[in-house]
């Protein structure tokens, strides 16, 4: 069948004809997605499994769970929706992310929207592991410190892993600690993690952690220009990392030592490289 750039009444009953089952509209939502070149990336990998997602989330049916609903057959009202949903992300570019207000960094579920980038942080791996072998017991951990928080995913992540760690949670946009509150709130972490309007260290006046954490802005200036319509969809702030990408990274990097505790860590994301000091500060080895 065709695929117009708008949904509109001449075609809206000949979709809620064709389009019946749940095969049907990941089938439909697929061709679309191809058609338009979109770009994958922000939690899915290709055109197949977001519009699994797309159609499961709209649907209200379970995420991990597909063959048992392929053949069911879907009222119009809720194929109105996925149709309206399908074209929503054709037509805007938008990360799905930003159209269903979810992210997901493994088991753990966060609101997003245009405010913050959407979570996908190698750093959300390194803390799954516990950060190991560079701490060796999660409840020595007393203080925590996430910067460039964005949705607040990885400071929430830092509070479940270690349980015993005061978090903080910096970012120098009012906008994204907004969003950082609805997901801390969301894990009744309220408790547990402070929110702090900040630029890099600039507020955190002597304050010392056994873990800085950050997935800071990181994109060059060259990249920057190239990037896909979704990414241009986030917040600028939250990518652009200047000429080189490391502008933000050089001042965590510099700031980090007066921070750290003792044994304290520092794991810092640019790029795909993951950098990690225990101290003495700049004569320890790294590892990516």
């Amino acid at each position: 069948m065709s695929h117009p750039d708008h949904l509109d009444d001449e075609h809206i009953h000949s979709y809620l004809e064709e389009l019946v089952t749940v095969r049907d509209l990941i089938r439909y939502a697929v061709s679309c997605f191809n058609r338009a070149e979109l770009y994958f990336g922000h939690g899915t990998p290709d055109a197949f499994d977001e519009a699994v997602y797309l159609v499961l989330h709209t649907l209200h049916l379970p995420l991990d769970r597909l063959e048992p609903f392929m053949d069911a057959c879907i009222p119009s009202d809720e194929r109105m929706e996925v149709l309206d949903i399908i074209h929503k992300r054709v037509e805007s570019r938008l990360p799905a992310a930003y159209l269903t207000n979810e992210a997901w960094l493994g088991e753990y579920r966060f609101y997003v929207d245009e405010r913050v980038i959407v979570p996908r942080s190698f750093c959300a791996e390194l803390l799954a592991d516990g950060l190991s072998p560079w701490i060796q017991d999660p409840h020595e951990i007393h203080a925590a410190l996430d910067l460039c928080t964005g949705s607040g995913c990885l400071a929430i992540l830092l509070a479940h892993y270690f349980p015993a760690a005061a978090v903080d949670a910096i970012d120098l946009s009012p906008d994204a600690l907004e969003v950082a509150r609805i997901n801390v709130d969301e894990y009744g972490l309220q408790d547990q993690i402070r929110l702090i309007q900040s630029d890099v260290f600039s507020a955190l006046g002597d304050e010392r952690y056994d873990i800085i954490l950050s997935n800071p802005p990181y994109v060059t200036d060259d990249s920057m220009a190239t990037l896909p319509e979704e990414y241009l969809r986030e917040p600028r702030i939250a990518l652009a990392g200047g000429i080189d990408g490391l502008d933000i990274v050089r001042r965590i990097i510099a700031g980090a030592k007066r921070h750290l505790t003792q044994k304290g860590v520092l794991s810092s994301k640019s790029g795909t490289i993951a950098i990690l000091w225990k101290p003495p500060f700049l004569s320890s080895s790294s590892s990516g």
